[in-house]
């Protein structure tokens, strides 16, 4: 009952990622809880503003993004408002220690910073299946870069049905019949991955199998799409992900979304499996240099257009100083 909840100090939404269902909730929660109790969801990548006008007191309300699962990840995402007040950001700081999480603090977008990052990751996954490349090629690759899991293993493990739902709930989605193509094919199949027992593979038991189903179904998709099969090397592989990652990072530091570069890494660090050798996105642009990732942007670009490849203004800037992200401070 709502009612149980009159005297909390906080509350944390966790239904399912669906907007319309989240702003039902906040409606009630905003009726029932007591002047002052801070009012959280766990939303992935909604808008947390459009959630807080739900409410008569849009101060009181924070984004908690717990990472699954809430009880091994240690990733806290905590999405600050456009009015979230100053003592509910240090509350739920302090209450992120308190519980052993590590919280990060980030901004209102599609995504915020983790998922909005990962998206262009598993985007060029997605696409360089239509290429050719199979499934457990792109996963065996990340995975020896030092990637806890490859991104299709992610897909799965995940559910292809909720990137598949959060990608319907993202208003500025590219428009491009390729995106998520394999994934959205498997979806309809209801294949949804480990739950299903099959996605991008077949599982017995938790053991991933190779499908060669799925190589077929991107075959014909990418022949329907006129997408020409293509040699991928696995270095190729790898910068494609990253340098979508990076410059998407990038676009995140502009728009003040983070702080400060290495808030992402910790972000990525601690809730996506990237390996602590590595540092994380950014600081791994600064190891292998700015300018390097630019003009790696700049090659995709000239092959693949400027929908996915136009390098961030702040990328252009730094890979001409010759400067880095972790030094840089808007």
């Amino acid at each position: 009952d709502y009612a149980d909840m009159a005297e909390a100090d906080l509350v944390i939404e966790a239904v399912f990622e669906n907007m319309a269902i989240k702003k039902e909730v906040f409606t009630k929660l905003d009726d029932v809880c007591k002047a002052g109790a801070i009012l959280a969801s766990n939303t992935s990548s909604l808008d947390l503003n459009e959630i807080a006008e739900m409410t008569k007191r849009p101060e009181d309300v924070i984004g908690l993004h717990f990472f699954a699962p809430a009880n091994i990840m240690p990733l806290l995402e905590i999405v600050r408002g456009a009015e979230t007040a100053k003592d509910v950001v240090a509350t739920t700081m302090a209450l992120a220690k308190t519980i052993k999480k590590v919280g990060v603090l980030v901004g209102v977008c599609f995504g915020f910073v983790g998922n909005r990052m990962f998206f262009p990751y598993v985007r060029e996954a997605q696409l360089m299946l239509l290429e050719g490349v199979s499934a457990e090629r792109i996963d065996k690759v990340a995975f020896e870069w030092g990637m806890a899991m490859g991104p299709n293993s992610v897909l799965d493990l995940s559910g292809l049905d909720v990137f598949n739902k959060l990608n319907s709930e993202w208003k500025d989605r590219p428009d491009d019949p390729a995106y998520y193509r394999v994934c959205n094919v498997l979806v309809e199949k209801e294949r949804y991955g480990q739950k299903t027992g099959r996605g991008m593979y077949i599982y017995e038991g938790r053991n991933a199998v190779v499908d060669p189903e799925v190589g077929a179904i991107a075959a014909e998709e990418a022949k329907a799409l006129g997408i020409e099969p293509r040699e991928v090397s696995d270095e190729e592989i790898m910068e494609r992900m990253m340098c979508a990652m990076i410059n998407e990072g990038a676009l995140i530091l502009e728009e003040g979304i983070a702080q400060r570069s290495s808030d992402i890494d910790v972000v990525f660090a601690n809730g996506y499996g990237m390996p602590r050798h590595r540092g994380g996105p950014m600081i791994y642009a600064d190891i292998i240099g700015t300018a390097k990732v630019y003009e790696a942007i700049c090659k995709y670009r000239q092959r693949y257009g400027h929908l996915y490849w136009t390098p961030a203004a702040l990328l252009v800037e730094l890979a001409k100083e010759d400067k880095t992200f972790t030094a840089w401070r808007k």
